[in-house]
This record gives structure tokens, C-alpha cells and sequence, in this order.
């Protein structure tokens, strides 16, 4: 048994200063620069529910998700299980591809634990 949730939606472009500066205004919350990973800049309150961010990347602009689990190895699986293809891995954090084209990302619980749990899906 694990449990996962779609916890995050990031905006993800190498123009990340003026996204930045347009996802700020458009949602009404304040960009607030990462000094640990400088590549992400947070939009706090930006979505309800969700972690919101800009993330600086060299490719196309795209959005993804993350689906935050308390078992890496089983959501990897089941995602894998329904057609979804690992394409990359870095640090704890395991990219896939899901049928369609869209990426996502499955990676360890980061929120508030007893959100988590009240939100997530419990998978067998």
C-alpha cells in the first residue's frame, strides 16, 4: 500500500524572469526567488491546493506536474504500469513521460505531512 497526490504545477521555460513577473501578476501572489534551487521561483497561494512555481529549464515552455508519494518505487510502477515511460532521474525525483506527451514528476512527500495524508490516494 502507498499513497500519492498531484502536489504541484510548474511552469517551466528559459524565459523563468518575465514568467515569473506574468504568473505573479496574473495570479495575484508575490514570486519569491529560490536561494536553494535558484532555478525555481515560488508563486505561494498561486493555485488552491498546490505548489506553484516557475522553473527555469533550457527547452520549450511547457507546464508539469509532481505527484508527491510516501513510496517512489511503487507510484514509479504503477504510472509506469498504466503507460507512462521514466525518462530521466535526478536526485530523488523521477521524470516520466505520460501517454500523450506530458511530463511528470514522482518525488518523495514535501508538504505538510497531515495534508498529505487527508489529500492523497491510497493505492494497493
Amino acid at each position: 500500500m502507498h499513497r500519492s497526490r498531484i502536489s504541484t504545477i510548474l511552469f517551466d521555460t528559459p524565459e523563468a524572469d518575465a514568467a515569473a513577473a506574468f504568473w505573479s501578476a496574473a495570479l495575484g501572489v508575490e514570486a519569491r526567488p529560490n536561494d536553494d534551487e535558484p532555478q525555481f521561483t515560488s508563486l505561494p497561494g498561486g493555485i488552491a491546493g498546490l505548489v506553484t512555481a516557475v522553473q527555469r529549464i533550457d527547452g520549450e515552455p511547457r507546464f508539469h506536474i509532481d505527484m508527491e508519494t510516501d513510496d517512489l518505487d511503487a507510484e514509479t510502477d504503477r504510472l509506469t504500469a498504466l503507460g507512462a515511460v521514466e525518462v530521466s532521474r535526478w536526485l530523488e525525483c523521477r521524470t516520466l513521460r505520460a501517454p500523450g506527451g506530458h511530463l511528470l514528476c514522482v518525488i518523495p512527500v514535501h508538504s505538510d505531512r497531515a495534508e498529505f495524508e487527508a489529500a492523497a490516494t491510497v493505492w494497493d
